[in-house]
């Protein structure tokens, strides 16, 4: 679902820097291949949407790691593309979160011998801590939700 919310975030940005009256107002600059972007967007959120009716708990079907670091690699790339990196990172807190937490876990194991989180990546922690996977879940979508308005909101703070 975070991919799904990210993609149809930039394929909304990728809308407003098509339009020359959008990415006047939001200081864009103006993309004329944004039309491409945004079909391609779509398109990654349906096929999101499609994913998630058999990947609803209990899940049917997984990604697995093939999967999901070329749907990362996409949301990368359509970034770097639209040359709104930073606010990518923004609205891609909860995956940094994810990575993040792993690094901090290798490298206090290694420097000091300790472990900070029960298991990583983080949501594995919150598992081991009693928390249900779909209310893992859900709360992750919802700070992506938050991620995603903050990060559109900075659009206009240039």
């Amino acid at each position: 679902m975070p991919t799904i919310l990210i993609g149809g975030a930039l394929g909304l940005i990728a809308y407003g820097m098509g339009n020359v009256l959008i990415a006047d107002y939001l200081y864009l600059p103006h993309l004329k291949i944004s039309g491409e972007l945004v079909v391609f967007c779509g398109a990654l959120v349906g096929s999101g949407i499609g994913f998630l009716w058999y990947n609803t708990y209990p899940a049917q079907i997984w990604t697995g790691d093939v999967g999901s670091l070329t749907l990362g690699a996409i949301l990368g790339i359509l970034a770097v593309i639209l040359r709104h990196e930073l606010v990518f990172a923004i609205m891609a807190g909860v995956f940094v979160m994810e990575t993040l937490s792993v690094a901090i876990q290798v490298i206090s194991f290694k420097l000091r011998g300790k472990r900070v989180f029960l298991m990583a990546p983080i949501h594995h922690h919150f598992e081991l801590k009693g928390w249900e996977e779909p209310k893992i879940i859900v709360r992750f979508w919802i700070i992506t939700i938050i991620l995603i308005l903050v990060a559109l909101a900075t659009l206009k703070i240039r």
